[in-house]
């Protein structure tokens, strides 16, 4: 999939059935947290600007890697 240099939102990664299937296999808790439906317009640069703060960077890595041979 293409991460539109980490300008894609959480929206259209929710709506890619591949990239949809990433995030609930390697973030099952964060997928069902109630404000993801209000998330649809963050980007994923925004997300990992948060992110990196929780998650260890080589776990957010790999997801990326996922995500792009989505």
């Amino acid at each position: 999939m293409d991460l539109k240099n980490n300008k894609v939102t959480v929206g259209e990664l929710m709506e890619h059935p591949g990239a949809r299937a990433v995030l609930q296999r390697r973030f099952p808790m964060l997928m069902k947290h109630p404000v993801m439906g209000a998330a649809r317009t963050i980007t994923l640069e925004q997300i990992l600007a948060v992110a990196r703060e929780y998650v260890p960077q080589k776990k957010l890595d790999e997801a990326l890697s996922d995500l792009r041979r989505a």
